[in-house]
């Protein structure tokens, strides 16, 4: 369901703003969307989170999906995510400077180091309070492009350029002010790629409203769909920097139970790389 109807009466936010109106700025759905998420008191209390749920890839391959954000490293951003199926894990982790990754699809055991490209990617993709929200003390430039149309909606659209040149193209909900549309353009290894992302299913954690259904996928392959669905979020989970670190030799993974059973699937098949991340030649096939 879309999330303009399952939170616009929980939210008890404004009417949306007037298309005529004179003082929609980027500033104003800024601090709307803050408001919308939670406020910045209770965004600002949770200091690391940890989500758990599935990863389905186009063709219905499905993984046990789980992640972790923190404040901290060096550039107050840490995350490991991973992927499980048929007691294989596919990891990815930051520290806040370095980003590796372990891909036993590819018979790898040990833990690699990613580009520049890639760790800058999964950093913002890891952050707690969103690329929009750090926007305000990250010196990136933030403008207001008007409203477009979105499923019938007529969404704002607000674009987020950061220093390094990254851009993303936000549309915000006119009922809630939540994000419902991210384009993501960014450069990887001089070749810009563009990502699209649908959020919705927004429920409450500590008071801070997070996306539990994102869908992604390459531009110009919305056929090609991959789904993160979250079962369940838990603020302030016990995190120490050796979750984040790069590890010398296999790690062990962090999500619990059984992996799903995926005996539709060959069991030599390979899951594609996430959306969110860029590719690699060292990854498995992008299956968007």
């Amino acid at each position: 369901m879309a999330v303009r109807h399952v939170l616009a009466a929980a939210l008890c936010v404004s009417a949306a703003i007037p298309a005529h109106a004179q003082d929609v700025t980027a500033q104003s759905l800024l601090d709307k969307n803050l408001e919308a998420r939670g406020g910045a008191q209770a965004l600002a209390a949770i200091k690391a989170i940890a989500l758990h749920g599935k990863l389905i890839f186009p063709g219905d391959f499905e993984l046990a999906y789980g992640e972790i954000r923190a404040r901290g490293g060096s550039d107050g951003i840490e995350a490991r995510m991973e992927g499980n199926v048929q007691g294989l894990t596919y990891m990815q982790g930051y520290d806040g400077q370095t980003a590796w990754r372990i891909n036993p699809f590819q018979g790898r055991k040990d833990a690699e180091t990613m580009s520049a490209d890639e760790a800058r990617s999964m950093a913002d993709s890891s952050r707690i309070d969103g690329v929009l929200q750090d926007s305000r003390k990250d010196g990136s430039t933030i403008a207001y492009l008007g409203r477009e149309n979105f499923d019938g909606t007529s969404a704002y659209k607000l674009k987020v350029t950061q220093k390094d040149g990254d851009e993303f193209t936000y549309l915000l909900d006119p009922d809630t002010f939540l994000e419902i549309k991210m384009t993501e353009v960014r450069r990887i290894r001089g070749a810009p790629q563009t990502t699209e992302t649908e959020l919705g299913d927004y429920e409450k954690v500590d008071g801070v409203y997070f996306p539990m259904s994102l869908e992604s996928w390459s531009q110009g392959q919305s056929n090609q769909r991959q789904r993160v669905l979250i079962e369940s979020a838990e603020a302030n989970p016990p995190v120490t920097p050796a979750l984040f670190t790069q590890p010398a030799g296999p790690s062990s993974a962090m999500i619990g139970g059984a992996p799903p059973d995926a005996s539709n699937k060959p069991p030599e098949q390979q899951p594609p790389t996430p959306a969110t991340q860029p590719q690699d030649s060292s990854q498995p096939p992008k299956g968007e």
